[in-house]
């Protein structure tokens, strides 16, 4: 039986909800182009939701601008996110998922800046901002 706190849709339920873009890289792990994300560049206050479930990701004072062409961020909001390792492309990477929905996010690199010093480099399309 499944967990009662997780989201879970059928692929069908996820392709109405999601746009063409969003389920490629939400669902199939795939990855918007950088440079291309309305939320790269965003420097409101407010909270960086999941684009699948809504659950909150990030806080907007941990955003940076890692120059990747991708929103950056130091860490998460609570325990929202799961790592998993990703072999893909030939390379070791670390793989960041949303723990509501098993939603595809983006990649954890240790190249960020202080304290922490980890980039949580996201997909723009895998969030929905709520302002402050």
């Amino acid at each position: 039986m499944p967990n009662p706190e997780k989201v879970v849709k059928s692929e069908a339920e996820w392709r109405a909800q999601l746009t063409p873009e969003q389920y490629h890289v939400v669902r199939e792990k795939g990855t918007e182009r950088a440079w291309t994300g309305v939320l790269n560049d965003a420097k409101a206050d407010g909270v960086y939701r999941c684009a699948g479930c809504g659950e909150p990701l990030f806080d907007s004072d941990t955003k940076y601008d890692s120059g990747s062409g991708w929103p950056s961020f130091t860490q998460p909001a609570a325990s929202t996110i799961v790592e998993h390792a990703d072999t893909s492309h030939g390379m070791r990477r670390v793989e960041v998922r949303c723990a509501k929905c098993d939603g595809h996010l983006g990649h954890l690199f240790p190249d960020g800046p202080g304290p922490t010093g980890l980039r949580y480099c996201i997909n723009g399309v895998a969030l929905k901002f709520e302002p402050a």
